[in-house]
């Protein structure tokens, strides 16, 4: 193995999220007023952590959403989760490999702790993180593209940054593991290639990951 630490985005990378995610966030923002319809919500949102949303909103010139509007919006993902969620396929597998082989791994998600948790816990992915492994924007109050949250992971689970690579789906992931100094393997499940600009390698199934981490 080439690197001393994988660290994984969580949505769209090990539980298949960003479907539910997105759909569900796109029709609370058309329905507050803020007409987002589902490829919009991919291409403005994915990977983002949700001061983005509010950012975007306020930059367009739109009414302030509601204080209660995450609190909201996070009970309608965790009741979808519960009916929809699975984990991305062939990610256990992989998981499972770099146990197995004693490869350091962690998951570094723009998402809240309480998202991460209610996705593993569905999922059964809680079983391979314990929980010094888990990392949220909320950790470094900024999501990405800032490369912040990548770096607390490396630091966290003391590795140097050009020693770890990140495995991530969206552009923002991808900009944020370049400023911290990391190699990126771009997931392309979601999103085409000519949109994740700039990752090391691509691949389109978790199966082809293990050959690319060497």
């Amino acid at each position: 193995m080439r690197y001393d630490l994988v660290i994984f985005d969580n949505d769209g990378v090990l539980v298949d999220s960003e479907p539910i995610s997105n759909a569900i966030l796109a029709s609370y923002l058309t329905e507050l007023g803020h007409p987002t319809t589902y490829q919009e919500s991919l291409r403005d949102y994915m990977g983002a952590a949700m001061h983005r949303v509010h950012d975007l909103v306020a930059e367009r010139g739109g009414k302030p959403l509601p204080e209660d509007f995450e609190t909201a919006y996070n009970r309608r993902v965790f009741t979808a989760f519960q009916e929809e969620l699975e984990p991305v396929s062939g990610a256990v597998d992989v998981l499972e490999k770099l146990t197995a082989e004693g490869v350091p791994y962690c998951v570094a998600s723009s998402g809240s702790h309480e998202k991460i948790r209610v996705g593993h816990l569905k999922t059964g992915l809680d079983e391979w993180f314990e929980e010094e492994w888990i990392f949220s924007s909320e950790d470094v109050g900024t999501g990405k593209p800032a490369p912040d949250l990548f770096l607390h992971a490396a630091q966290r689970m003391d590795v140097e940054p050009q020693k770890c690579v990140v495995i991530e789906d969206s552009p923002l992931g991808i900009q944020a593991a370049q400023a911290a100094g990391m190699d990126v393997f771009a997931f392309t499940s979601m999103m085409p290639r000519d949109r994740l600009d700039g990752a090391t390698a691509y691949f389109s199934d978790m199966g082809q990951l293990p050959e690319l981490l060497g």
